[in-house]
C-alpha cells in the first residue's frame, strides 16, 4: 500500500514539474519580435502614422494637450479610453465617462505612452503584449495579445 502512495506522490510531483517547465519555456523575446511584426503590419495596413518608443510601444499623439506635468507612478490621471485587440474587437471602454487612475496602477504600456501627452491630450497606443498582460489571459483578452488603446486625458494631477 505504501508503494502505491509513493507512486501517486511521485506522479504528482512529476506533474508539477512538467507544468512549471511548460511555463518556463515561454520565450518573451520571440513574443516581442512577433508582436512588433504584427504591429508594423497593422499600422501599415491602417495608415496609422505611429512612432515607436525605445521600449517598443508604438504611439500616435492625436492631440498633445496642455501643461507641463512630470509624470510619476503616483500621478493621478483621469481618462476616457477604449481598448481594442488588433482584430478591432473592443475589450474595455470607459464609455464616455472618464475614470481616474494612478499612473503606476495601470499596465506598463500606458506608463510608457501617457507621458507623451498632457491634460486634454489624446493618444493612440499600440502596446506589445509584454507591456500589457503578457502570456496571461485576462477577461476577454487572450494571452499574448497586442492592445490598441485610444486615450483622452481630462485631468492630470
Amino acid at each position: 500500500m505504501n508503494k502505491i502512495k509513493y507512486l501517486f506522490l511521485l506522479v504528482g510531483v512529476a506533474g508539477c514539474f512538467a507544468a512549471c517547465s511548460k511555463k518556463d519555456n515561454f520565450d518573451a523575446d520571440a513574443q516581442f519580435r512577433a508582436d512588433t511584426t504584427a504591429i508594423r503590419k497593422f499600422i501599415t495596413e491602417n495608415n496609422i502614422p505611429a512612432l515607436k518608443d525605445k521600449s517598443g510601444v508604438f504611439y500616435q499623439v492625436i492631440a498633445p494637450g496642455t501643461g507641463s506635468v512630470t509624470y510619476t507612478a503616483s500621478t493621478s490621471i483621469t481618462a476616457d479610453y477604449e481598448g481594442r485587440l488588433l482584430s478591432g474587437s473592443v475589450f474595455d471602454s470607459s464609455k464616455g465617462t472618464p475614470i481616474t487612475f494612478a499612473l503606476g496602477g495601470v499596465i506598463t504600456g500606458w506608463q510608457i505612452g501617457i507621458p507623451y501627452i498632457q491634460n486634454g491630450g489624446k493618444i493612440r497606443m499600440i502596446i506589445p503584449s509584454g507591456y500589457a498582460y503578457g502570456n496571461s489571459s485576462v477577461g476577454s483578452i487572450p494571452a499574448n495579445s497586442v492592445l490598441d488603446f485610444t486615450v483622452t486625458l481630462s485631468a492630470v494631477k
